[in-house]
């Protein structure tokens, strides 16, 4: 059986007439991006590729944690009790992020990378290094203390931060988010209004089709998960999922996941196998089913009922099979 996820806004701005579906593809992030458009037969294209990939570029010069040099970078190495001037996609990315951290109470921290690190998840020391070690609990428990004591505070007049002292900014669970959406900005400025970008796994569709029908993508499914497809008309709309399934490593015997709880020091040991968010904006639904992954499927329910999210769980159960609640804000997309 296959279930129909529906916008409540839908718009009238039809495709160009005549027009024609055209492809761009890459890598940045350490993973690909694609990008499909509606072009009139006439319309000048030649520039988009080079265009597409600048933006992604410019994104990893000011964000990325495996960049040394980029804008984050220079912010983590910066020393104790600097203001540090970001540049404004930077700035508002943090803010975001920051705020996400806000109402989540702490289950989504960009301020967390050192914790990150010590879980072989960052740059360096990585998980798949053969010299890798877990970190001991004298070690987490100094760095949340570190991380608790001395927040990172934002200046909006002039887009300062203040760099308290060894915090690591981490927006690997908002910055792909924040780049789809970027390029779906970069496509409607050039006049490419009717659009699907993909970053990966994350997407945002505009318009629709040439024949008029929306851009139609089939929700992630969790790998052994017998259920129910489920398909959302993207138009107007994004969407993002974070699994315990995609990063992770074992060692002796237990499985750790990439994704780490800030309020503990620990990756989630959670029965949550995915959450998946569906909003206007690709930052806000990479983010919040970051959030909701940490705070599991009771909580992180809870708070979607709270925040109006749209948002899929997949609880694993312990007979190995797997059981799907919607908030009530995706429930009222269904086409039933």
């Amino acid at each position: 059986m296959r279930r129909v996820l529906l916008p409540h806004d839908i718009s009238d701005d039809p495709a160009p007439a005549g027009g024609v579906i055209r492809d761009y593809a890459g890598r940045s992030m350490g993973t690909s991006w694609s990008v499909r458009l509606v072009a009139a037969p006439d319309a000048a294209c030649d520039h988009l590729q080079d265009g597409l990939q600048q933006q992604l570029d410019s994104i990893v010069a000011e964000m990325s944690h495996w960049e040394a040099e980029s804008d984050l970078g220079r912010f983590n190495r910066a020393p104790n009790d600097s203001w540090q001037v970001l540049p404004p996609a930077f700035f508002d990315v943090l803010s975001y992020a920051m705020g996400v951290a806000r109402d989540s109470g702490g289950a989504y921290d960009p301020c967390a990378g050192s914790l990150v690190n010590l879980w072989g998840f960052g740059p360096y020391g990585r998980f798949d290094q053969p010299d890798f070690v877990a970190p001991s609990q004298d070690e987490i428990t100094i760095a949340r203390a570190q991380l608790a004591a001395r927040p990172v505070q934002l200046q909006r007049d002039g887009r300062r931060a203040l760099q308290p002292g060894g915090v690591q900014l981490d927006l690997s669970a908002v910055a792909k988010g924040y780049s789809v959406d970027r390029l779906s900005y970069y496509l409607k400025t050039r006049g490419f209004a009717h659009h699907l970008v993909e970053v990966g796994g994350e997407l945002r569709g505009a318009g629709v089709k040439p024949d008029g029908q929306p851009w139609w993508v089939m929700l992630e499914q969790v790998t052994g998960a017998e259920m129910d497809e489920m398909v959302l008309a993207l138009h107007g709309l994004s969407v993002a999922t974070s699994g315990d399934y995609r990063r992770y490593f074992e060692m002796n015997g237990r499985r750790y996941s990439h994704t780490i709880d800030p309020r503990n020091g620990m990756p989630i040991a959670n029965d949550l196998a995915s959450v998946t968010v569906v909003h206007p904006q690709c930052m806000a639904a990479d983010a919040w089913s970051t959030a909701l992954t940490v705070l599991g499927s009771r909580d992180g329910l809870q708070l979607a009922e709270q925040q109006g999210l749209a948002a899929r769980f997949v609880v694993r159960q312990t007979d190995g099979s797997f059981t799907e609640y919607l908030s009530s804000h995706l429930r009222n997309m269904l086409d039933e």
